[in-house]
């Protein structure tokens, strides 16, 4: 196909689960020249961006000027950070520095391409804010501090769609959500630091269902600009039906059970047992005002991007049923 008329659809982190799932939606589409930014463009993941006729840009996120250059000629932006990455070698505190720099990089540079029409910053509420600093989730308050940034931008704010994404079906593959094998019974144990009775927003398959909101949302710019929040959520569970659907999957029975010291959650999964810890008790704390906006603006739900039941939706037993369980247990 020839895409040269095309505009330029650039993808930050387009090796990743995200920005695989634009990727993989905007080649279905057609209708864009995909751009990949990545640090390496020798990988193995980029040669096979480009054998499927994507174009691949050389690009650092600490890097200003490197984006800026990548950036050049784009239509459409898709751009998310991730935060478990710094997290891996540093603490929580300079792993959400690291990530906030990253995501006002990608802002400046944004801001500075004058061909830009539509960006898409991948996000998450303010944790800090919404519990009144009762839970702050690093992961969660550095993306929100990027769209403070943004927000005080005002030409960039105007081209700019924030895209919540609700949890992974996938995050099984963490160790502080995978069942683990109680061998005196057979029984896989999942342990927690909220309720099974808890309600969760997933996305179900993220492989499949990113792409779709960030498609849609270019496509309706009338109901996605001007800085308008989308909450990217293909249906609601609990923890318990999570766990049931595991089961159903794998064919291994299990047990939720409820950590109630959180102390003694986080010995089990030091550092990493933190963050998601307080990502949990964030959700249990707050209800239903854990995915909200301090503005007065309407939330962009899958409904209003006439997304309800949509063919390419995968939800959770059908994310579950793609990852390797030989290997996870």
């Amino acid at each position: 196909m020839d895409t040269a008329s095309l505009p330029i659809l650039t993808i930050v982190g387009a090796t990743g689960i995200q920005g695989q799932s634009v990727l993989n939606s905007a080649l279905r589409a057609g209708s864009y020249k995909i751009r990949a930014i990545t640090r390496n463009p020798n990988s193995q993941a980029a040669k096979k961006l480009e054998d499927v006729g994507v174009e691949v840009a050389k690009a650092d996120l600490n890097d200003l000027s490197s984006l800026i250059n990548a950036f050049e000629g784009t239509t459409y932006l898709f751009a998310m950070t991730n935060f478990f990455e710094p997290f891996a070698k540093h603490d929580a505190k300079t792993a959400m520095e690291i990530e906030v720099t990253q995501g006002v990089n990608i802002a400046k540079a944004a801001a500075d391409c004058s061909t830009l029409k539509h960006y898409i910053w991948s996000t998450l509420p303010h944790a800090s804010k919404i519990s009144k600093g009762e839970w702050p989730v690093p992961h969660f308050d550095g993306k929100a501090q990027v769209n403070d940034y943004i927000k005080g931008e005002k030409q960039l704010w105007e081209k700019t769609t924030f895209l919540w994404v609700s949890s992974y079906a996938s995050n099984f593959t963490f160790p502080m959500f995978t069942p683990n094998l109680l061998k005196s019974s057979g029984v896989y144990v999942q342990l927690s630091v909220v309720p099974s009775s808890l309600k969760l927003p997933t996305i179900g398959n993220p492989l499949t269902n990113i792409g779709r909101f960030a498609i849609s949302i270019f496509e309706q710019p009338g109901l996605t600009l001007p800085g308008k929040f989308v909450f990217g959520t293909s249906s609601e569970t609990t923890m318990g039906e999570m766990l049931e659907s595991f089961s159903a999957v794998t064919g291994k029975p299990s047990k939720y059970v409820e950590v109630k010291d959180i102390d003694d959650y986080y010995a089990l999964w030091p550092k990493w047992g933190e963050e998601i810890g307080a990502m949990m008790k964030y959700f249990e704390k707050t209800g239903e005002k854990a995915w909200t906006v301090e503005e007065n603006d309407k939330i962009v739900t899958r409904s209003d991007l006439g997304l309800d039941g949509h063919k390419d939706f995968e939800g959770i037993e059908a994310a579950l049923r793609t990852l390797n369980w030989k290997e996870l247990l």
